[in-house]
């Protein structure tokens, strides 16, 4: 997907090396419904996605804007309002994800629907506002009833200090100045303290009740290796060299094992506290297949082609 047409030439070696880059132009699974993506050739989107087909033939249209147009949407509506607008960068803040375009999704458009043609809706089915520096600011639903709100860090651009859903109070953040949370604070229910540590993390409620979660590994391997609940008690759990958890030691003391595939991370046994054992086997597709207990009873499952389930056989063999 994504390969542009060419002809090769009469001294050209085949096959050709892939493209230095591709351009994700569809989506296709194993059912055969493909989700494709249509992209702007040219103007001031050219080469975001401002269309979308799904596999069943709608079409949507997503309604990008750009941050000189939210400037000058700002100061008509601030001028119809007789009131100053908001000053609007002509940069946006760089970010860990490098430079900032400043296009944002401002709707998404229902605009084709086979099976409803003359039925289309006149609102879009959701729609996004953002702050001047293109924070998002708040969402609305297809009746364009706002079901989401958003506050942010005056001097941390992203950095969301609230948000709030419809109909419920609003969740507030503080954060320390490494930009880790260290306040979570619910009004309508439990509010939340944080503490770091090297290895650990400790959640304190706004009941006193105390909860530390310790880590081993760095990085994207960095697992919750122990948790030391409120009430006292301890789990523990055991991670292969992937990340994976291999074993866990419970509240009481009990100790169950996962054996797993070592190419598809899939669970293949299961080694319960008193040394019984339950197997799995799956397909090609990575489809669970049959389960065996310790009895030595299976249940088995069977998928068609297109990885559908078409037979369960149950473990006293009813099918």
């Amino acid at each position: 997907l994504g390969w542009p047409e060419c002809v090769p030439g009469v001294d050209e070696a085949l096959p050709a090396p892939l493209p230095p880059y591709r351009v994700l132009t569809a989506l296709a699974d194993r059912f055969g419904r493909t989700q494709t993506f249509h992209r702007d050739a040219d103007g001031e989107f050219a080469g975001n996605i401002t269309a979308v087909t799904d596999g069943a033939g709608r079409r949507f249209r997503l309604a990008l804007t750009t941050q000189a147009q939210r400037a000058e949407a700002a100061r008509k509506q601030a001028t119809a309002s007789g009131i100053r607008a908001p000053e609007y960068p002509q940069t946006m803040p760089v970010s860990g994800y490098g430079a900032d375009s400043g296009i944002r999704l401002e709707a998404v458009w229902l605009t084709h629907d086979p099976a409803y043609p003359e039925d289309l809706p006149v609102l879009p089915l959701a729609r996004y506002t953002y702050t001047p520096r293109g924070e998002l600011s708040a969402v609305y639903d297809r009746s364009d009833t706002q079901v989401r709100s958003f506050t942010y860090d005056d001097e941390h651009p992203g950095r969301m200090t609230a948000h709030r859903y419809a109909g419920r109070p609003q969740t507030t953040y503080r954060y320390d100045a490494s930009g880790r949370v260290t306040e979570q604070h619910n009004p309508a229910g439990l509010s939340y303290t944080y503490g770091y540590e090297k290895h650990a993390v400790i959640i304190t409620d706004s009941l006193n009740r105390r909860e530390v979660l310790h880590t081993g590994g760095e990085g994207g391997l960095k697992r919750v290796i122990k948790e030391e609940q409120a009430d006292g008690s301890t789990i523990t759990r055991e991670f292969d060299n992937a990340g994976r958890m291999v074993a866990m030691t419970d509240a009481a003391g009990r100790k169950t094992g996962f054996r797993l595939n070592i190419a598809s991370g899939n669970v293949t046994e299961i080694v319960t506290p008193d040394g019984r054992r339950v197997r799995f086997s799956y397909n090609d597709q990575r489809q669970l297949i049959a389960t065996t207990g310790p009895d030595g009873l299976r249940s088995q499952q069977t998928f068609d082609e297109r990885g559908r389930l078409a037979q369960e056989k149950s473990r006293s063999g009813d099918v």
